[in-house]
């Protein structure tokens, strides 16, 4: 009933040298669809958005300071509910850019989204470097609970700047790792790909996933579904969503600028 939105925020100073890409998650409520999530729990699902949301608030701050630096965000926004419209397990989808997905599991929708939009972005703006945020796994709270956000990346720089960022920001974040292995758990025997992997290392599946659509882009993904609410209680954090990864993204955006 909600048509999906793309929401695009653009900071371009005339003399900027670099581009730097943010890509939120914007899930505004996750039911699972189809491939229904538990009763337990499903309340918290508004906060399906906090991706989306920090890059949003990133570029507020970004507005404020205006760094000498580009810097592209764009919010894949939508909600994944039941209905006579809904995805199906068993229907193969086209991404934006061609590559076909079959889905296996309806809960698995965020990377869906998030390939869209770095596809978009990537043939559009051309960026030099692109971080995106989502709570995108419960897999990622097995691995590291509510104390680190996971990190995977195809650049050793890009994710060393971001581990750096989050340290000095106090939002610590742990990288995973990648790889062709991984990779094999999402491939179709119907499409290109397939949108689960199974749950052995689903966090890495899921990132192997958008990695897909970023080719040799510098590119890092942060997974912070363990850290967007119920992150460790810190004094300088509220109680409930916590803005993970506002003060990282804003640390980084400053490093690049300086550099």
């Amino acid at each position: 009933h909600e048509k999906p939105k793309l929401v695009i925020l653009e900071h371009s100073p005339e003399k900027a040298k670099k581009t730097i890409m943010l890509v939120g998650k914007g899930l505004t409520f996750d039911s699972g669809g189809i491939s229904l999530k538990p009763a337990q729990g499903m309340m918290d699902m508004k906060y399906d958005m906090c991706g989306g949301a920090a890059a949003i608030s990133a570029m507020e701050a970004v507005a404020k300071e205006k760094p000498d630096v580009r810097v592209i965000c764009l919010v894949p926004s939508t909600d994944n509910m039941n209905g006579g419209g809904a995805v199906k397990p068993g229907d193969v989808i086209t991404h934006y850019g061609g590559v076909t997905s079959e889905i296996e599991n309806t809960d698995a929708e965020g990377r869906l989204i998030l390939a869209d939009a770095l596809a978009y972005g990537i043939e559009t703006y051309k960026p030099d470097c692109i971080i995106d945020l989502a709570t995108l796994t419960g897999a990622v709270i097995i691995a590291l609970g509510h104390h680190h956000s996971g990190l995977l990346s195809n650049n050793k720089t890009l994710a060393g700047k971001i581990l750096e960022a989050g340290t000095l920001a106090g939002e610590p974040v742990w990288q995973l790792p990648l790889g062709k292995s991984y990779a094999k758990q999402i491939k179709s025997e119907v499409a290109d790909i397939k949108n689960t992997g199974g749950r052995p290392a689903g966090t890495i599946t899921a990132a192997e996933y958008l990695h897909t659509f970023v080719g040799k882009t510098p590119w890092a993904h942060l997974d912070i579904a363990g850290t967007a609410w119920d992150f460790t209680s810190k004094s300088y954090i509220p109680k409930g969503p916590s803005g993970i990864a506002v003060r990282t993204l804003i640390e980084f955006i400053r490093n690049s600028a300086r550099g």
